[in-house]
């Protein structure tokens, strides 16, 4: 791997990690969201160790770190939360178990199910895969056309002269040199003749990919819009074109404007900051309601009488002193007064990292980082974390450090590596800080005997992270033509996905932008809880013109508490649109 060609001293063999299992005792109330709920069976997994809700929804059991802890009730999805080294308190919230029933081949039946199309798409010419799975010719909605690779025309130009000549029926307008496009006449179109909508290993597009080389082409096929074209939503209204390439990836693994292929369409529904604003808790509506420096600190000394055991008062205020009167130095004053309160609890110190890292208090950041690091060397978080701050604070050679480290930890086994999601950020981190920075990482001579992979998109990212693994909430993206997708963390939804997070140790997903949809972009959130009564926090980086040495990175945070109501974060000027991975 590139990492074994850095001449970096990685002084860890030997090393590895042992959890500490610490019993503690784990309480809370069970509800349905509206009342608590009697009698439901809390056991921990692998043990003898069960008890059951009374009344009023109340369990408490000795538990110990890393343990998983199950809620079941007949009627109600099972519940498995594994229990991280901050958890105390779970008050989790039941959702009805309602069963989605599988594809199934039906006795006497030819349909095939997704699996066995899967399998037999190598072998079987009449199938042909796309963004939403595999379609069999003979045996699907409406009128499939597949063309296979050993019919094609090689000396053919591009695809509009193969659709040209192999499909006849199409209107074919344009060429391959100045460009053009195809209409639905000849298809079962919703809307007449319509332009057709293309699907390209699974990536949906537009424009003609008349840049395609025909010679890459395995199968290409013409499905109407009516029956098999409903799943693209509007977008296919004119008929779709899917293509096949020899060496394209799984569509499971491209980049999908996943917006446009539904009808969901954005009502200017989300509060606005505002109105945010007049949710706030009382003490920071005092606070920003200061005329003066002098005011603030009266009233902030007033309130400290009766605030100051909250964690999240104090980091209102700093924040506050920081921002709103350019006084990072008594922000600075309040976090280190009362730093006791902070320096044990990784989650808290996460949402003071986030907020130090908004404000450009990168070296305080980084001491922050660093504790947290210590606190979880298990974490696969902390090594991305670190790596990042260092990296913020000029410290490049420790950064790739930190990444050389990590990969040292997972080849030798004493790390387990996740290959979906943050395997994939890890590695998009370190080959970003290799092409922007690779002079401050290796030595004289050895920049060009390292290979980089190439940044796989043009545009934007956006990172985002929260500091409490319990957090469950839906993140909300629209794009320019006010369609919206949206990405649920929640365990009613992607309980699978949030065990993988604790079990790897990390709490971030990406969002990518490419060059498909220019304009405003805006993200909103719901915010679902974490199941205690504390706020969470949310941080957003976003990384304008990626990969390229004009890459410029803002970082945003912000603290989640009103509940269930969709909130606008912010908004992203861009030249391209937004799809996510």
């Amino acid at each position: 791997m590139v990492r074994k060609i850095i001449t970096l001293i990685v002084c860890l063999l030997g090393f590895g990690f042992v959890q500490a299992q610490v019993e503690r005792t784990i309480s809370g109330k069970v509800s349905d969201g509206k009342a608590p709920m009697e009698n439901v069976t809390v056991s921990i997994l692998n043990t003898n160790t069960t008890t059951a809700t009374d009344k009023d929804g109340f369990y408490r059991l000795p538990i110990a770190t890393g343990d998983e802890l199950q809620f079941s009730y007949m009627g109600m999805k099972t519940m498995t939360i594994q229990i991280e080294d901050v958890t105390r308190i779970l008050n989790p919230i039941m959702v009805p178990d309602v069963n989605e029933l599988d594809e199934v081949v039906v006795t006497k039946s030819r349909r095939k199910s997704q699996k066995d199309l899967e399998y037999e798409y190598a072998i079987d010419p009449n199938i042909i895969r796309t963004a939403y799975g595999y379609i069999h010719a003979q045996y699907s909605v409406g009128h499939v056309r597949i063309l296979n690779e050993k019919d094609m025309i090689p000396v053919t130009p591009c695809v509009l002269d193969l659709i040209r000549m192999r499909f006849p029926g199409l209107g074919v307008s344009g060429n391959c040199f100045g460009g053009g496009f195809i209409t639905s006449r000849g298809l079962s179109s919703v809307f007449g003749n319509n332009s057709v909508v293309w699907d390209v290993d699974g990536m949906i597009l537009q424009q003609t990919p008349i840049w395609l080389d025909v010679n890459n082409i395995k199968r290409i096929a013409v499905l109407p819009s009516l029956g098999t074209g409903v799943r693209y939503g509007s977008l296919g209204s004119g008929g779709i074109v899917v293509i096949n390439t020899v060496a394209g990836n799984s569509f499971r693994n491209k980049i999908i404007d996943r917006a446009r292929l539904r009808n969901n369409y954005y009502n200017d529904d989300s509060l606005a900051d505002n109105e945010v604003r007049n949710n706030w808790p009382g003490y920071k509506k005092e606070l920003y309601a200061s005329t003066s420096l002098e005011a603030a600190r009266a009233k902030f000394k007033e309130l400290m009488r009766t605030y100051s055991n909250s964690p999240y008062f104090l980091l209102d205020s700093q924040a506050y002193f920081t921002q709103q009167w350019d006084r990072a130095d008594i922000g600075a004053d309040i976090i280190e007064d009362y730093f006791g309160i902070y320096d044990t609890n990784p989650v808290l110190l996460k949402a003071l990292a986030y907020q130090y890292q908004a404000q450009g208090q990168y070296k305080r950041a980084n001491d922050v980082y660093k504790e947290i690091f210590l606190l979880r060397p298990n974490y696969a978080q902390s090594y991305l974390d670190v790596a990042r701050s260092y990296r913020e604070v000029g410290s490049i050679a420790k950064a790739a450090s930190l990444h050389a480290r990590y990969d040292y930890l997972l080849e030798e086994g004493f790390m387990d590596q996740d290959t979906t999601v943050f395997g994939p950020i890890m590695e998009r981190e370190f080959n970003n800080l290799l092409a922007l920075e690779k002079d401050a990482v290796l030595e004289p001579g050895a920049q060009n005997k390292v290979y980089v992979a190439e940044n796989d998109f043009d545009g934007t990212r956006l990172v985002f992270e929260w500091n409490d693994g319990e957090a469950e909430f839906e993140l909300q993206f629209v794009n320019p033509g006010k369609q919206y997708h949206t990405w649920k963390h929640s365990l009613a939804d992607n309980a699978e996905s949030i065990a993988g997070e604790k079990a790897f140790g990390y709490n971030v997903v990406e969002e990518l932008i490419d060059g498909s949809l220019p304009g405003t972009w805006q993200v909103n959130v719901k915010y679902l809880g974490n199941k205690s009564l504390t706020p969470t926090y949310l941080k957003a980086t976003v990384y304008y013109n990626y990969g390229k040495i004009s890459q410029r990175k803002e970082v945003k945070v912000f603290k989640l508490s009103l509940k269930n109501v969709n909130q606008e974060l912010f908004k992203v000027q861009s030249v391209s649109g937004l799809a996510t991975k």
